[in-house]
């Protein structure tokens, strides 16, 4: 156990208030940086030259590392670095210098419109399951909000007479609207199904399982990738897919993306910019495959 890597783990918990997998994420990367450096005979990481954090970046990409990962791990050893010079636990930064390794931009992958009416009309809706199943399709795809915070939504927090849920995401509160067929999906739900699933129980979460219990991460991946099945949709569809064709979807239709960011919950709409980057080479594959002299 490193004494500093500890306060460090401990700041972005109870300062930073991180996520359990990012704090995770940070450890595993500043770890494996001490761990090389003991094994390689190398400085002590706390009088550690920007040559010798150069030499761990370029041991990464000969072991094969991505360069997304790479730069990942310089950004955890950069954060690390910074929080031991301003509580004067190390003389300087030697990560100051370095810049990250720009990484291949992916394109998130999204359905289109008619997939999207193909996998919201799979649920069997005169059964309890199917119908809480539509109810759940059809509210991701109507707000883009992330599967964690689909399974932590509260009873209090869906607001069907106005057409809205209250988000309570990462760092803050959004308020997302709703359309009339996600509000009506709902409320078949809430009407003919989530009694029966609660079992006279008292959980608060709004979607539950068939123990009348919370429902999980793995529990919605599997229910996506079933009605993905069942729709003959020839794609890997992940929940994350709908957040994206939401977002992509808004602004092909007309939005912009400062709402769009909101209603996502990015904090910097540099997040929210790949979807313009994403409309962008959709129009630019129709007019390759469409214009009668972009093949010449």
């Amino acid at each position: 156990m490193d004494y500093n890597l500890e306060l460090f783990i401990e700041y972005l918990a109870v300062t930073k208030k991180l996520s359990e997998n990012t704090i995770q994420s940070y450890r595993r990367d500043i770890a494996q940086y001490i761990t090389y450096l003991k094994h390689g005979n190398m400085p002590d990481y706390g009088s550690a030259s920007p040559s010798v954090v150069l030499e761990y970046m370029l041991h990464m990409q000969n072991e094969g590392k991505a360069a997304a990962s790479v730069s990942r791990s310089l950004a955890s050893i950069r954060a690390f670095y910074r929080f031991m010079v301003e509580n004067n636990h190390c003389a300087s930064d030697p990560t100051a210098e370095l810049h990250s390794l720009k990484a291949e931009k992916k394109l998130p992958q999204i359905l289109t419109g008619n997939e999207i009416n193909l996998l919201l009309e799979q649920p069997v809706c005169t059964e309890v399951k199917g119908i809480r199943d539509k109810a759940m399709l059809e509210l991701l795809y109507a707000t883009g909000i992330r599967v964690s915070e689909l399974i932590s939504l509260r009873m209090s927090e869906v607001n069907l007479d106005t057409g809205y849920i209250i988000c309570k995401g990462r760092r803050k509160e959004r308020i997302i609207p709703l359309y009339a067929e996600a509000v009506n999906a709902l409320k078949i739900y809430v009407s003919n199904a989530r009694d029966v699933l609660v079992k006279g129980g008292k959980e608060d979460s709004f979607f539950l399982n068939v123990n009348g219990t919370k429902l999980t991460r793995q529990g919605f991946w599997k229910i996506v990738k079933c009605y993905t099945k069942m729709a003959k949709i020839d794609k890997d569809i992940t929940p994350h897919t709908l957040r994206h064709s939401f977002a992509a979807h808004l602004l092909q239709n007309g939005a912009d993306l400062k709402s769009i960011q909101q209603m996502l919950g990015h904090s910097d709409i540099s997040s929210t910019q790949i979807y313009t980057d994403l409309v962008s080479n959709k129009i630019k594959n129709v007019y390759i495959n469409a214009h009668p002299r972009a093949n010449m």
